[in-house]
């Protein structure tokens, strides 16, 4: 709470009127004392306060610090790896695109110049399909053979 400019002007009017010209410097100097004395006796609690409890917490709370800065680094540590190993997960199956630009020219040196000419491209998402359809029938040709036996 804080008191302004005015609200002191109207303080000094009210206690003027009501105290009187004759004994307001002797109240001034009576509240200013107290006030003098007040800030003393809060000082004096806040000082004891501190000494008899801060101080020793503080002092409690340094070694438990100085335990804890150790695991905080691992914490870290971790954190920053296992944020590698979820991005590694998401990127499985996935190739790089410096990868796709570098494998492209390799596999074509590879084949021979008569059968790049003769190989057709797949889109990825038939070769898919067509390895899914060939991983079903697996099972059911090894079930028929199974039977027939």
């Amino acid at each position: 709470m804080k008191i302004g400019a005015m609200e002191l002007v109207v303080i000094f009017i009210v206690a003027l009127l009501v105290i009187g010209p004759d004994k307001l410097p002797q109240y001034a100097r009576k509240f200013g004392a107290a006030m003098r004395e007040f800030r003393k006796a809060s000082q004096g609690v806040t000082q004891e306060i501190r000494e008899s409890v801060i101080d020793p917490l503080e002092e409690a709370q340094k070694p438990l610090r100085e335990a804890m800065e150790p695991l905080e680094d691992i914490t870290k540590g971790l954190k920053s790896d296992l944020g590698a190993v979820e991005k590694d997960l998401k990127n499985i199956g996935k190739t790089k695109p410096q990868e796709k630009k570098t494998a492209a020219p390799a596999e074509k040196a590879e084949l021979a110049p008569d059968a790049a000419e003769e190989t057709e491209t797949v889109p990825a998402s038939e070769e898919n399909n067509a390895s899914a359809q060939a991983a079903s029938e697996a099972p059911a040709a090894a079930e028929e053979e199974g039977e027939s036996v």
